[in-house]
């Protein structure tokens, strides 16, 4: 493919993170990070490392996993503690930038800095000098630029390129820009910045207005060669430019953007589903690209186009993205050199460990059920994924119900420390009576916000997926189930948000400071 290429920068594990119940604990960054970099993002922002203990942790872990494969970001305000704090965190990878910002608008600038122009300037320039003392690649963000005055805008650029910044983002913090504006905004900096080339121009959009990607793609046509996004598009409020639209579309229309990404598109999909997996934040069925129903016709008119040339109706194709429907696969009699086979074609390469406990699952779940599909074979990999030491461990339950009886759970949990508490329950229905044992044991009083049931794939016998949302306090935490029986599922699930919870609480982490 001809053309420029434009930089990749996901911010899924910094600004993705901060979307209300997308909190994700160091080993489920890890597995985040690892699909990125496998992906082919050249830039990941991992974080914001004076936010939290936990934040620089992470940041540091994958700084020092990943460093060498891809670059590792980090944030900080234009304040020396945040970007000493940020330099420590990714100190020891390869490829390692800083993304400093401070707000440049007059409305941040008189009601939540306090701050004149002249100040912005002098805070901006300092700042930028001392990231660049650090490190080479620097990046500078002046938040909310879209609504700044474009001269003083124009003028801050400049400065802090001339301070060492290597690349200048452009944030539309609160979504508020139309393609038309966002373009001319984009040619004015290329036009009236001096020093202009020797800085790369980014995008940084939100999607209050739904134009996210639009106005990401419209600066690249006015000249903008990076594009910061989240898989999903998830992110603060209505969240940020989704990755696999941006990327898509530059691939699908290279003939009218002439540019290109270093992205592995088949990657999508796969990376789409597992962050659906780890924060429990579902995409729409008719979203682009990696929605369920983006390759779906069910139109008359469309399946007979279709079935005479798939470009009647469909300007990519399925497995450009990754996406995989419900083929039939193996049986209980497949060996461990068949499965670990029909793992790498699905895309999955995993340790031993990892192997062994997935192989196992599938055993287990072909004794059930006579046949196994691609989709089933996902969700076993994806429940495992990012596991970590939870506080406590299903052992055994038991439900009874029936017309007539009172509908109990008996529930059986084995504590970090390995003893076994067993406690009983009552509810409306089975679920509600697991529920209510999972709390008595545990003693964790939640609340649930949101209960979810859905076939991995097809058949009476299919593997259900039970996803839950519980609030405990002012918090949501998610949780996850797989099993062939439902109220196995979303015991299992229920669990798990528990136990997230009581994670949390061991390690919690203090209010998100405002980032672009």
């Amino acid at each position: 493919m001809s053309g420029d290429i434009v930089t990749i920068f996901d911010t899924t594990l910094r600004d993705g993170e901060q979307s209300p119940g997308c909190s994700m604990n160091t080993a489920e960054k890890l597995e985040i990070a690892k699909a990125l970099v496998e992906l082919g993002v050249d830039v990941m922002e991992a974080g914001f490392p004076i936010a939290s203990p936990g934040d620089f942790e992470a940041v540091s872990q994958i700084a020092q996993q990943y460093g060498d494969r891809t670059t590792i970001c980090a944030l900080a305000r234009c304040r020396k503690e945040d970007i000493d704090r940020a330099w420590e965190a990714i100190k020891h990878a390869e490829k390692k930038r800083i993304h400093v910002f401070l707000a440049t608008s007059a409305i941040h600038r008189e009601h939540k800095l306090k701050m004149t122009k002249e100040d912005i300037i002098q805070r901006a320039v300092e700042m930028v000098k001392r990231a660049a003392g650090y490190c080479q690649d620097v990046e500078f963000s002046p938040e909310d630029a879209v609504r700044t005055e474009l001269d003083f805008l124009t003028e801050v650029v400049e400065r802090a390129i001339e301070a060492g910044a290597t690349t200048v983002n452009i944030p539309d913090t609160v979504g508020y820009a139309v393609p038309s504006q966002y373009y001319n905004c984009i040619r004015h900096l290329k036009e009236n910045v001096r020093n202009i080339e020797k800085a790369v121009i980014s995008t940084h959009c939100h999607d209050d207005l739904g134009m996210a990607v639009s106005n990401s793609l419209a600066a690249v046509e006015a000249g903008a060669r990076q594009i910061e996004c989240t898989i999903n598009g998830i992110g603060e409020r209505a969240g940020n430019a989704a990755l696999e639209e941006v990327v898509m579309a530059l691939r699908t229309r290279s003939e009218f953007y002439k540019c290109s990404t270093n992205i592995d598109t088949k990657r999508l999909y796969p990376t789409s589903h597992l962050l659906t997996t780890i924060t429990g934040m579902k995409v729409q069925r008719n979203k682009a690209i990696v929605g369920r129903n983006a390759f779906a016709h069910e139109s008359g008119i469309h399946q007979h186009g279709m079935l005479q040339h798939s470009e009647t109706y469909e300007i990519m194709k399925p497995e450009d993205v990754g996406y995989r429907g419900t083929s039939l696969v193996l049986g209980k009699h497949s060996g461990r050199h068949a499965f670990r086979n029909r793992l790498q074609e699905l895309g999955y390469e995993l340790d031993d460990s990892a192997f062994q406990r997935v192989f196992q699952d599938f055993i287990n779940l072909a004794d059930k059920k006579k046949e196994v599909y691609d989709a089933d074979i996902v969700a076993l990999i994806e429940n495992q994924l990012g596991d970590t030491v939870d506080p406590w461990k299903m052992v055994s339950f038991h439900t009874s119900a029936g017309s007539g009886n009172i509908p109990t759970a008996t529930i059986q949990l084995e504590d970090a420390e390995g003893k076994v508490h067993c406690d009983a329950a009552t509810g409306d229905g089975p679920v509600d009576a697991v529920f209510w044992a999972l709390e008595r044991i545990t003693g964790i009083a939640a609340s649930l916000q949101d209960y979810q049931v859905r076939s991995v794939s097809h058949g009476k016998d299919a593997l259900g997926e039970v996803d839950v949302e519980i609030i405990v306090g002012d918090r949501s935490y998610h949780g996850k189930g797989v099993s062939t029986d439902i109220i196995e599922a979303s015991a299992r699930a229920y669990l798990k948000a528990l136990c997230r919870f009581e994670q949390q609480r061991l390690n919690d982490k203090p209010a998100v400071i405002e980032a672009p």
